[in-house]
């Protein structure tokens, strides 16, 4: 139970980051929502309460609009459609309705042999913004790189690294994000959960696809951070129930063991893991020496993290001072926290520890998305680093983006208001799993893990592969605690060369430094045609 409650306090942990501060602001991807206002306990008026009546069922609605863009010294014609679909029971009533944002190549002859991308963040509570306009849209907001970005007006340009060349993509808002709602009966609780998540999103998948055509193409998901966890589920979900197979599944600052990332009395996996990301981050801000070449420093810190710093936490209390000093000298130099600090500690620095004391000197707090971001510490003896100065860096050119560019050029939303962060009460609890040991669903009990549905989906079927884009300065989802889940889901040894992982000098959205945002487009794009032709 300790582990479990701490597991879901470290959920909304990946929630405040930013939000602590100024409300109204949403979530990036790794966040979810504030959370809800508590119920008023029954009293002597709860007899009179009614409830509120059923939202009225919409008709769909879409915008479509022609364009054309210059990718790699080729003009690229494509379609926008901007359009919602009603999403619906057992029953056949209508219950949800979900936008989304499709791009379509239209100078394509046979469409069977063109791959088709479902895109989305995660939160749990999050729009597609980020991904939308920030990463693989076929436009983009220009931002300021590891800095606030100033006001507007804000420039929107053509997104050279937009995936539209090699894929048709749908960017998908899930209910309650966006211009999705539920609607007639549907409420939150339809949705809101890792299995309801995904079962709506698995029913507007196969409509998609039944509607425009697209069983025979190739298929993929890419998704960020929650959106990652909500990826495991989906494929498991579409391959196993509507008999849908996928050519591949892209993870973006992925988590999909929450344990993980729980700093918890009694729980030290956690430390281990952040430990290279904690290296990382010290040497970008010169609070150690720069190495010369960092993939090479940080293979030094994973191997002390899993070796000498792990036994140390495993003594416990037994640890004997001389070998406790060694640690502690070594864990200073890999973090450039004071020995004392460290020793105060008892060599376990928790995240928004790590965030206040690195750059405390300086009267800055460090970002947790994106490390290489600090903001003003209004509290210099705090002990705990409060919100996400990465968050408020960006986070109002990436509404004021999403608003403008929907109604303005794709014309479509009208008076309604695009939720970029919903204030969703999210339900942890996994359907029971069916069919034994990896089957999906279920998880542990310590804390919210989908990597069963992962490791199943690449069992039953066998072509699937998977790739992982990781940040090195992202401290919302480390870069360790990935390889470490990777390690452990329990594939056949044939099976796990079918997940890469690939590496950027950046956080969360790495796609936020330029150079990054290339090599992610030109990794991903080399993973869809790799696996688009596997015969």
């Amino acid at each position: 139970m300790r582990r479990t409650l701490a597991a879901l306090a470290m959920l909304a942990g990946l929630a405040a980051a930013a939000h602590a501060q100024r409300p109204g602001r949403p979530p990036l991807p790794g966040q979810a929502p504030p959370a809800a206002q508590a119920a008023q306990p029954a009293g002597a008026d709860s007899a009179v309460r009614h409830e509120a009546p059923p939202a009225a069922v919409p008709r769909e609605e879409s915008s479509v609009t022609e364009h054309t863009i210059r990718i790699g010294g080729q003009t690229v014609p494509y379609r926008a459609t901007a359009a919602t679909i009603l999403l619906r029971n057992d029953k056949g009533e209508a219950i949800g309705s979900l936008y989304y944002t499709a791009y379509t190549r239209t100078d394509v002859a046979d469409r069977s042999q063109r791959p088709l991308a479902f895109i989305y963040n995660g939160g749990p509570g999050s729009a597609s913004m980020w991904v939308h306009m920030g990463a693989f849209g076929p436009r983009r907001i220009v931002t300021t790189d590891a800095a606030p970005t100033p006001p507007p007006p804000y420039q929107l340009v053509d997104n050279a690294n937009s995936l539209i060349d090699v894929t048709d993509m749908v960017f998908i808002d899930p209910i309650g994000t966006g211009f999705s709602k539920p609607v007639g009966t549907g409420t939150g609780k339809d949705f809101w959960g890792v299995d309801e998540d995904a079962a709506s999103l698995a029913q507007f998948v196969r409509l998609y696809v039944s509607r425009t055509g697209r069983w025979n193409s190739p298929k993929f998901l890419i998704g960020e951070s929650y959106g990652t966890t909500r990826s495991a589920v989906l494929v498991n979900r579409l391959q196993s129930r509507e008999g849908m197979d996928f050519n591949g599944v892209v993870l973006i600052s992925s988590v999909l063991d929450f344990e993980t990332l729980a700093f918890a009395p009694g729980h030290d996996i956690s430390y281990v893991l952040y430990l290279p990301s904690y290296a990382a981050t010290a040497a970008y801000h010169h609070a150690i020496p720069q190495p010369r070449d960092l993939p090479a420093f940080l293979d030094s810190v994973r191997h002390f993290a899993m070796g000498e710093y792990a036994a140390a936490l495993d003594k416990g209390s037994s640890l004997g001072a001389d070998e406790r000093a060694a640690v502690v000298h070594r864990l200073a130099a890999y973090t450039g926290l004071g020995e004392e600090y460290l020793t105060r500690a008892n060599l376990r620095v928790a995240l928004r520890q790590f965030m206040a004391e690195l750059n405390r000197a300086h009267g800055m707090n460090t970002g947790r998305l994106d490390a290489r971001f600090t903001g003003p510490m209004l509290d210099l003896l705090t002990e705990n680093g409060e919100g996400d100065p990465q968050s408020l860096a960006v986070s109002g050119a990436y509404t004021a983006a999403i608003n403008s560019y929907l109604r303005d050029e794709l014309r479509f939303g009208g008076d309604e208001r695009y939720v970029a962060s919903g204030g969703v009460q999210w339900s942890w609890v996994r359907e029971p799993a069916q069919g034994g040991r990896g089957s999906g669903g279920g998880g542990r009990m310590g804390s919210p893990y989908v990597g069963s549905d992962l490791a199943q989906a690449l069992v039953s079927n066998p072509n699937l592969r998977v790739e992982v884009e990781n940040g090195y300065y992202d401290l919302a989802t480390p870069f360790f605690a990935t390889e470490y889940t990777m390690d452990h889901l329990g594939l056949p040894a044939e099976l796990r060369s079918h997940i890469a992982l690939r590496y950027y000098e950046a956080g969360h959205m790495m796609y936020l430094r330029e150079p990054d945002l290339a090599a992610l487009k030109a990794n991903i794009a080399r993973f869809i045609g790799a696996t688009t032709h596997l015969r």
